[in-house]
């Protein structure tokens, strides 16, 4: 009797240059194979999701849990030791995998390039496919190429060694509509990981590295477990030895705050660290705490430093957990882009910069992200103040931390408040942004800032939150939808004029506008707007 053919993975998209070369029968069944066993369980935790979010609106707070208290309680675990290349990982550059940041990132300097799928890049097929492409093409050096558009080219550098490449996959809740499994579409995070683990796991071995990965947007360790089992199935199946795949995990989420070692425990065989982000953190603990009433309204996203009380305390026990473990901590990252034009703002951005990257040093962080390869230098100064010659600081355990469940959500630390010139930041922002997703860019520099889909989220999140605590602004004014309609009608006309006529009509203007009042002011809150707005981007 014949032994039955799986059945690969199904494109629904018009053919992509050299896209055959990503998108093989095999590859396709190995998604395929990765889509029937893990949806089911990807559906049930975002289910899960739902159903804590609603225990939280009903009782106001978050606690570490009491049915794994054995696992912290427990002293003889470890993370696996890190492999060579992931051993020096003070400084990181993120950015996603389009031809001219590829290059970039590994011209860089930095020991680690973040190659991300998620919130630094639009969800295009274009982007998914391709991006894969350039990876593939980065590792075979013959990603050398000339922008049409500039006539500039752009080359790996003959001396250069490549960094370490840490492939940052869709969170779990985005599916890809563009590539379907027995008519369902695969979710975005197994289409990412599989087609980059099937093509490169071997290739990365053979150069002394391995298939790396940044998990985000986990919000419990049980979808931690998840991608566990999702790596010892992909090992398996390519005949790589289990513990090849290495993994750091984005606490991100006000929730996967509360079980970091937890995560750490399920992954352990994988793990490799932890990273603090900022933008997303506080994103998820107004998703959260949206109920919450006064207590939890956050100022201006620009005034929640990583020194307020709420911040510390979730950075603190970040590095505790990790150096407790054996697992590299990671800072957060500087998203200040270089003016060409502008030398006193580079100065005051550049020293801002030193100070928030000496910070993270001195608090027992082993490494951190930046955004542009000029800030390169400046943390690689600042680590290099504190670690020396040494890969990491993880002997340093951080013993004297100390943070309670309530540390982590005292945002009524915090003394300042809501101001009417954060709520017009929050409109530009966020539709500048969200008009350049939709045109397939997922990193924009934005007011000298390198911007991602995390600075839309919190922008129209607290617009969200103003709303509906009734916000008033030094100003007198009321947080309102009126208000909101106003500034953002504004905005697209000072836009009209800033960019000229004919390049406005050919932007996405009117569409951005549209869905970000759409997510901020509607009653019921929308848990990610990449959601209806993925809809918007291919439909």
């Amino acid at each position: 009797m014949p032994v039955p053919v799986p059945s690969p993975a199904v494109v629904e998209a018009p053919a992509l240059p050299r896209q055959d070369e990503v998108l093989t029968q095999a590859a396709l069944v190995f998604v395929a194979d990765l889509h029937r066993l893990f949806t089911a369980r990807r559906d049930e935790l975002l289910a899960r999701r739902t159903r804590r979010r609603a225990e939280i609106a009903r009782t106001g707070r978050l606690d570490f849990l009491e049915e794994t208290a054995h696992v912290r309680a427990d002293d003889s675990w470890r993370v696996a030791p890190a492999p060579g290349p992931l051993e020096d990982r003070r400084v990181e550059i993120t950015g996603p995998t389009d031809r001219k940041m590829t290059v970039n990132a590994l011209n860089s300097g930095a020991r680690v390039w973040l190659a991300d799928f998620e919130d630094a890049s639009s969800p295009t097929w274009h982007n998914v496919v391709l991006g894969q492409l350039n990876l593939l093409d980065a590792y075979k050096r013959r990603i050398d190429f000339t922008d049409e558009a500039s006539g500039k080219s752009y080359a790996l550098r003959a001396d250069a060694e490549l960094p370490a490449v840490v492939v940052r996959p869709r969170g779990w809740h985005l599916d890809e509509r563009h590539l379907l499994v027995d008519g369902r579409p695969v979710p975005g995070a197994l289409v990412d990981f599989g087609l980059y683990f099937f093509h490169n796991a071997h290739r990365l071995l053979e150069r002394g590295q391995g298939p790396y990965f940044y998990l985000p947007k986990l919000e419990s360790h049980l979808e931690a477990r998840l991608w566990n089992d999702v790596f010892v199935f992909a090992q398996d199946c390519l005949g790589v030895a289990q513990g090849t795949v290495r993994a750091t995990v984005l606490i991100e989420t006000i929730t996967a705050a509360y079980e970091m070692e937890e995560i750490l425990y399920e992954l352990r065989e994988h793990a490799s660290g932890l990273n603090a982000g900022r933008w997303d953190y506080l994103f998820s603990l107004i998703k959260n705490f949206r109920d919450g009433g006064p207590r939890f309204v956050l100022p201006d996203r620009n005034a929640v430093t990583m020194n307020a009380p709420f911040m510390r305390a979730y950075t603190e026990l970040l590095v505790r957990t990790c150096h407790k473990r054996g697992a590299h901590a990671i800072g957060g990252m500087a998203a200040f882009i270089p003016s060409r034009r502008d030398e006193s703002v580079n100065k005051a951005a550049f020293e801002k910069v030193r100070a928030d990257k000496d910070r993270e040093a001195g608090d027992g962080f082993d490494g951190s992200w930046v955004a542009h390869p000029d800030l390169v230098p400046v943390c690689e100064a600042a680590f290099a103040g504190v670690l020396g010659d040494r890969p990491h600081q993880k002997d340093r355990l951080r013993e004297d931390v100390a943070v309670g469940a309530d540390d982590l959500i005292a945002v009524e630390s915090l003394d300042a408040r809501p101001t009417y010139a954060g709520l017009v930041n929050a409109v530009q922002v966020g539709i500048r942004y969200i008009e350049a997703w939709l045109r397939g860019l997922g990193a924009v520099a934005i007011f000298h800032l390198m911007e991602d889909a995390a600075t839309a989220e919190i922008s129209r999140s607290q617009i969200w939150q103003w709303i509906n605590a009734d916000v008033l602004f030094e100003n007198g004014e009321s947080a309102t939808p009126d208000l909101v309609r106003r500034l953002a009608a504004a905005e697209l006309e000072a836009l009209r004029l800033e960019l000229g006529e004919e390049t406005y009509i050919n932007g996405r203007w009117q569409q951005a506008h549209d869905l970000f009042l759409r997510v901020a002011l509607d009653r019921d809150y929308t848990d990610f707007l990449t959601l209806p707005a993925y809809e918007e981007l291919t439909g």
